[in-house]
């Protein structure tokens, strides 16, 4: 059943598959992406909230990373694991691969927001959050309720992936469009009217949370291709093993972004106070603020990068495991230019356009100050916009090959070495604009790493299908000299 279901991924046209896959995973990871940002525009337009709010909200946005670190870690191991087993013929190890995830991913959540009720206040320190004391009144309200739903959040997370391993892209993406749709029609109801503040931005986010998490659980318990059983639930040391190696890559470009972020939170706290402006009780909170503003425009654009090349991940890992290198190949072109050509866009946007870009984020509530660094951030910290988008390409197209080493190895050096160090060093030379400067630099000098490995994967690619072709030829002579 599981062969005649999912082999058309080694048959139907790869434009078609990318289109079939991709489409409905940029979907699902653009309302995902929503649900922080959709909150930000809210509360950055609430007059009693404006840029406090919106500092609040970019001290609690890594925090949520994390957790969605955990949850792709699981959830995009698994849909790797399971598309290769599919393509070996292996349905028992999909089907157990899939149950172990649902504990683990279940047990995780439950634990992650236990850790965030215990520690909260000095987590929310660790990321900035001591701005000043407005900020952290703000941050605090937030986290409380966002934490609340950090089990719902991840299951439906990593759930999503599963669901577009088992050849159900749509439904994956609808059910994350349900909670999104939530979330944008409560938001405005709970901030606005009933005056909720940070709580009322939070509550609308779970809600629409525990709404695709129900629908992932009611997907779960049809599933058309893997139907895991009540058996597959009890926990595999090496399927569980292999499912997060397959995974790791995902959750380490998380996690080191939040590495990045906390670096990035703390040098803004710092310097900024030492800024002639920004160093103003009045004006503090106003680069924290706007440099999570310009982390949100970036998520966008990269939700479109990483769910073209993780819509990718079913066909690509389908594929490998049944020899047919060539698609992947062919599948690897197209997704470089594709991702090339959304980082220019973006650039052209964020280059031509920042002040109607920070207007939709309350700018008009604001003062000159808040408008004039939000210009500057969205010029200098995405300035890299096509090397970073083809850099994210090259992370998730090399784990679904099962290069998890090369994978993750990129990742790190972007995230950590470059990300991290850089957002360290360069504001002791530069100051504030330092902290802007480490992004560019970090996509450059990563881009220059990623080319290696690109030049690395087409040989290989091309040179497994030279070496059927001259087998092929090989069996043919000596047929002929048989007869």
């Amino acid at each position: 059943m599981e062969k005649s279901e999912n082999s058309y991924l080694g048959k139907a046209p790869i434009g078609k598959l990318m289109r079939g896959y991709a489409l409905p995973c940029i979907i699902s990871l653009l309302v995902g992406a929503l649900y922080n940002i959709v909150d930000q525009i809210f509360i950055a337009n609430a007059s009693y909230l404006g840029s406090y709010g919106n500092a609040a909200n970019t001290v609690v946005f890594p925090l949520t990373v994390i957790a969605l670190a955990i949850a792709v870690m699981i959830g995009d191991g698994c849909c790797a694991f399971v598309s290769l087993s599919l393509g070996k013929q292996e349905s028992d190890r999909a089907r157990k691969s899939v149950g172990n995830s649902v504990v683990l991913m279940v047990v995780s959540g439950i634990m992650l927001m236990l850790i965030y009720l215990i520690f909260s206040n000095a987590i929310i320190t660790m990321f900035g959050g001591t701005v000043n004391e407005e900020t952290f009144r703000h941050s605090k309200e937030y986290f409380f309720y966002i934490t609340l739903g950090i089990p719902f959040y991840m299951f439906g997370q990593a759930m999503n992936p599963v669901i577009r391993a088992d050849g159900n892209p749509k439904f994956a993406m609808a059910s994350t469009l349900a909670g999104a749709v939530i979330n944008i029609i409560l938001d405005p109801i709970f901030i606005f009217a009933f005056k909720w503040g940070m709580m009322g931005a939070a509550v609308a986010t779970v809600i629409g949370q525990v709404v695709t998490a129900i629908l992932a659980v009611w997907y779960l318990a049809g599933m058309k291709v893997i139907k895991p059983e009540k058996s597959d639930l009890a926990l595999d040391g090496d399927i569980i093993r292999r499912t997060l190696i397959l995974g790791i890559t995902s959750f380490l470009s998380q996690i080191s972004l939040v590495a990045a972020m906390a670096a990035i939170n703390n040098m803004i706290r710092k310097y900024g106070a030492m800024d002639a402006i920004f160093g103003q009780e009045q004006y503090a909170q106003i680069p924290m603020a706007v440099v999570g503003i310009v982390m949100k425009f970036f998520q966008i654009v990269i939700s479109i990068v990483v769910g073209m090349a993780a819509g990718c991940i079913p066909v690509v890992g389908y594929n490998m495991g049944a020899g047919l290198k060539d698609r992947v190949r062919k599948l690897f072109t197209i997704l470089l230019a594709a991702e090339a050509s959304v980082g220019a866009v973006a650039l052209v946007i964020v280059e031509l356009f920042p002040r109607a870009l920070i207007g939709i984020f309350g700018a008009a509530n604001e003062s000159a100050y808040y408008t004039d660094f939000a210009i500057k951030a969205f010029r200098i910290y995405l300035c890299m916009m096509i090397f970073a988008c083809v850099n994210k390409a090259c992370f998730i197209f090399l784990q679904a090959m099962g290069k998890a080493l090369e994978s993750t190895v990129l990742s790190m050096v972007r995230e950590i070495v470059f990300g991290v160090g850089f957002a360290l060093l360069l504001p002791l030379k530069f100051g504030l604009d330092g902290v802007l400067y480490s992004m560019p630099l970090s996509d450059l000098l990563t881009f220059l790493i990623a080319v290696f490995l690109i030049v690395q994967t087409y040989k290989e690619l091309h040179t497994s299908d030279m070496d059927v072709k001259e087998q092929a030829k090989v069996k043919s002579v000596g047929m002929q000299m048989t007869v």
